[in-house]
């Protein structure tokens, strides 16, 4: 068959979905509603079902006073057990494949579990989804005249006990039907590789030979990436290395302090940025237009949604409430209910609504990830939306960063503490620390009132780190590639400590 036709069939077939999607869009609150009364129906009678008694849940409330919200930490034994070949613990089916994940740094892993149906249902069906919002908002795409170079943090999948357990791309990749792999660039083999400066290589080499037409990653390892295939062919901007490349889908970690070096490599006012939610436990919201940055939370993934406000989250007032009953620019932290087993866990991300109808969202942090020290709850939509600015104002670029508090001791007031990576510093640094400190004020008004005439906070140190530090700490911790991400924001000094120590070495 030829390319054109295929790009053809495939656009016609994903389109097709639009009509399910138009449901959950017109009846989101019924099509959660009925979803959770769907997933305690199906595990009803698995170890947890009869714990709680799922049969006889009539209601949200009765699922609300019986099945408590958890954490990892709480599940993990149970989860062990799975891994270990025992079934019908928390989901129906046999948990064949387990997600290894350590959020950001954390030397201690989890193993999230990936039904046959949560494969299915959610991740693979999320991907079918963002191809078909990408085509019908651009009627002349070409993707599927080429390939999609994907960026996984992939390792080999490690066989146990029956069960499997490896990153999720490595997961989706050994699961994937054939026309996806005939589509995708590199090849499984490379992208399974387990040695990140290897493998990296490798990608550029096979891939520098392929029409790719779209990439999928995590910006700040795509962005190496892409850097090497530059340096490796000699060209001067990635369209005269693939110039049929039209969109790039990304998520992960907050696209807008790599915008400005990801235009200077795609120079072109058309090239599209496409940004998705998901993570280990599951696929969660999707960018569904050109143009606006919010996401489409995907309500037919198997996935029942609570969230707790975040001015109540771990205190003794804490809330959980239902999707309609969220409200526009408040501040969530995400817990979910899945077709693989999790119910009601703390995911330990944040969200923000920015519509009710339909339902979209902005990924604004980490539950752990703020500075919350001295009653300033800095986020890290507060942290990127004040960096961004400044950059722009001291035409400087970032390659990395973390910030944390300085303690109060004695009579010396508090403070936060910055090590920033630049590309491109700031030709004066003392100017760019005033200016973000400013900016920090401007969007985070608790922040503001510590900061005034220094009554709680005093003005943040900020550091020029070397280059490349964040890449040796990362690397110094078998952390290169993939999902790997830098904590941002931290209410402890840990992660700062090492890295200025590194700093000086």
């Amino acid at each position: 068959m030829p390319i054109p036709l295929v790009n053809s069939v495939a656009s016609w077939f994903l389109k097709k979905r639009f009509h399910q999607i138009e449901l959950f869009l017109k009846y989101p609150n019924e099509v959660q509603e009925e979803l959770l009364t769907s997933l305690l129906l199906r595990a009803r009678s698995t170890e947890i079902g009869k714990k709680h008694d799922f049969a006889s849940i009539k209601n949200y409330r009765e699922f609300t006073e019986r099945v408590p919200v958890t954490t990892y930490e709480e599940i993990q034994n149970d989860i062990e057990r799975g891994r270990r070949g025992e079934s019908n613990i928390f989901w129906p089916t046999p948990i064949k494949w387990f997600a290894k994940s350590s959020g950001t740094t954390n030397a201690k892993s989890k193993f999230i579990p990936v039904s046959t149906e949560s494969l299915e249902g959610c991740h693979y069906a999320a991907s079918k989804d963002l191809l078909c919002m990408y085509l019908n908002n651009n009627e002349n795409a070409q993707l599927f005249t080429g390939k999609s170079l994907r960026l996984g943090g992939s390792k080999e999948l490690y066989q146990e006990n029956g069960t499997s357990y490896g990153d999720l791309s490595a997961i989706l990749i050994d699961n994937m039907p054939f026309w996806a792999e005939y589509s995708s660039t590199p090849s499984n083999e490379i992208s399974l590789m387990g040695d990140w400066e290897i493998k990296m290589q490798a990608i550029v080499n096979e891939t520098i030979q392929e029409n790719v037409t779209s990439l999928a990653g995590v910006p700040s390892w795509m962005l190496v990436l892409l850097n090497n295939v530059i340096e490796t062919t000699g060209k001067g901007n990635l369209f005269d290395v693939w110039p049929n490349l039209e969109v790039y889908f990304h998520g992960g970690v907050s696209f807008d302090p790599y915008l400005e070096q990801y235009k200077k490599i795609l120079p072109k006012n058309d090239f599209r940025y496409y940004e998705i939610y998901n993570a280990s436990e599951g696929f969660f919201a999707i960018q569904d237009s050109n143009t606006s940055k919010e996401l489409l939370l995907m309500l037919d993934y198997g996935i029942f949604y609570e969230f707790i406000p975040m001015d109540t989250y771990g205190s003794l007032d804490q809330r959980v409430i239902r999707l309609n009953e969220v409200e526009v620019g408040k501040n969530y932290a995400i817990v979910i209910t899945t077709n693989a087993g999790l119910w009601r866990y703390k995911v330990g991300d944040t969200v923000r609504f920015t519509s009710t109808d339909p339902y979209r969202i902005k990924v604004t942090g980490r539950t752990k990830h703020h500075i919350n020290v001295f009653g300033e709850e800095l986020i890290i939509e507060n942290a990127e939306a004040a960096l961004r600015k400044v950059t722009h104002e001291t035409n400087c670029e970032i390659v990395d960063y973390t910030a944390a508090p300085i303690f109060m001791e004695g009579k010396e007031k508090g403070a936060h503490e910055w090590i920033i990576e630049f590309k491109h510093p700031p030709k004066d640094f003392k100017s760019f620390s005033t200016k973000l400190d400013k900016a920090l004020q401007e969007v985070n008004s608790d922040y503001e009132a510590k900061r005034f005439n220094n009554t709680t906070l005093n003005a943040p140190t900020i550091h020029c780190a070397r280059k490349k530090l964040f890449y040796d700490w990362l690397k110094d911790k078998d952390k290169l590639g993939g999902q790997h991400k830098v904590p941002r924001l931290s209410n402890t000094r840990d992660y700062l400590e090492e890295l200025l120590l590194l700093n000086k070495q």
